[in-house]
């Protein structure tokens, strides 16, 4: 056992548990060769076989089979064999390898995942991981790692680590790569489960730990959305919150950055939210290239985490440089934010679709939400005088969202002043420090 994983097991008597994911029926002999490593540093091995075919050199029975995963997801292995259709099959297995993982990490006994493989696999293996903790430590060592990593990597703190040559046999370069991924993983295995360990002490010890609580410093997390245009309104909000004893975690509403707060909100992570930037929104509505997809502003709602929300930004989609923008938009009225970044003003019509959408989900919240209207304008750009004031796409907003709410739970202040006043930001973070007190 290497020195670590001796340490993790002493000071909390965690087992370390690395989940290896990997396709047993093409690539048998580097996933034997990977849990041998992982033996050494003195972690436990479970195998998950996600291959349709035959495993072929692994010499041993994977812990769990590749039966067992198809059956995790509905499926049958058989059958998908004898379909024979690639795409069919990576969807079946990871979706069955997700199941397989969550259980294991439901039931405590897993540490960290490990995963090698092509395109196929590192796909199977995404999935397989995708709604698993932030936090819990994932390493997919893959071929596709040197390009476009977003759809594997999505808004999980995935680690990925690039194969350099194809996982196909164990020679000098793919034995240094390979090594150092179970050595990673093996560290960071037992790194989470001395961390796990340790909160659980402290929470035996002290009561139960409220939900949304950094053992490291014991303040309550709040997520934050924000873009440049909302800037002002954040940074107020946030300094009083942290006033407030709040650890504020900021993200910029740019696509990513909402399915961050989206992944964290479903996590546990998180005492509330303060979503004064929905922007991104209208980029899913209207097509522009910063959407976070259509269930952006839904997970806190699914999970009960306090929500204060806003309209910030609503009143822009966004694209690249201004020769990128589709051509059926060209009658439309643009602000060059940069050489890189072109803004479209939103119409009334999309205004008012927008605001229903914002409505519609706030009310389906199972926690306590609080929607904040801010009638002064929802931008730095929503102002009068300012590039995108528009006072009818604004009250079609308005409208819509507060038609979409009545007769919810949904709590409304509708006020005059402009998303970026520093008072209507300081009230936006007391409203979630109240609603947060509430709830404990």
């Amino acid at each position: 056992m290497t020195a670590a994983a001796d340490a993790a097991a002493t000071d909390t008597g965690a087992t370390v548990t690395v989940a290896l994911v990997g396709t047993l029926d093409t690539k048998g002999a580097e996933n034997r060769w990977m849990a041998d490593r992982l033996r050494e540093h003195g972690v436990e091995v479970v195998v998950v076989d996600v291959g349709t075919g035959e495993a072929e050199g692994y010499g041993s029975p994977a812990s769990v089979s590749s039966a067992e995963v198809a059956r995790a997801a509905g499926a049958d292995i058989l059958e998908l064999r004898q379909r024979n259709d690639r795409g069919v099959a990576v969807t079946a297995m990871g979706e069955g390898a997700a199941a397989v993982l969550g259980e294991l990490h439901a039931d405590g006994r897993l540490s960290g995942v490990l995963a090698l493989g092509g395109s196929g696999g590192s796909s199977i293996a995404a999935r397989a991981v995708r709604d698993l903790p932030i936090g819990l430590p994932k390493l997919l060592v893959s071929t596709m790692a040197s390009g476009d990593v977003a759809p594997y990597v999505g808004a999980s703190d995935v680690t990925m680590m690039y194969s350099v040559v194809d996982i196909s046999g164990i020679n000098s370069i793919s034995r240094a790569v390979l090594g150092n991924a179970a050595a990673a993983i093996a560290g960071m295995a037992c790194a989470y489960a001395d961390r796990i360990g340790a909160e659980g002490s402290r929470a035996g010890s002290a009561g139960s730990q409220s939900a949304g609580t950094n053992p490291a410093d014991e303040r309550p997390l709040v997520a934050a959305s924000m873009f440049g245009v909302t800037t002002p309104a954040v940074e107020a909000a946030r300094a009083r919150l942290e006033e407030l004893g709040y650890e504020v975690l900021v993200f910029h509403a740019t696509g990513s950055g909402g399915r961050a707060i989206e992944k964290l909100a479903s996590s546990g992570l998180l005492a509330g939210v303060l979503d004064l930037t929905t922007t991104e929104l209208a980029d899913d509505l209207v097509g522009g290239v910063l959407t976070a997809g259509p269930d952006r502003l839904t997970a806190a709602g699914v999970a009960g985490v306090p929500q204060v929300v806003s309209l910030g930004a609503l009143d822009m989609v966004n694209f690249g440089p201004r020769a990128s923008v589709p051509e059926r938009f060209e009658s439309r009225h643009f602000f060059i934010h940069n050489p890189t970044v072109t803004l479209m003003r939103t119409t009334a019509e999309e205004s008012a679709e927008l605001g229903r959408r914002v409505g519609v989900k706030l009310a389906a919240a199972t926690g306590p939400v609080v929607l904040l209207v801010p009638r002064g304008g929802v931008s730095a750009l929503d102002a009068p005088g300012m590039d995108f004031f528009d006072a009818a796409a604004d009250d079609a907003l308005f409208g819509a969202v507060l038609d979409a709410v009545r007769d919810s739970s949904v709590v409304v202040i509708d006020g005059e002043q402009h998303v970026n006043d520093a008072d209507f930001a300081r009230r936006a973070a007391d409203e979630l420090h109240g609603l947060v007190r509430k709830g404990h």
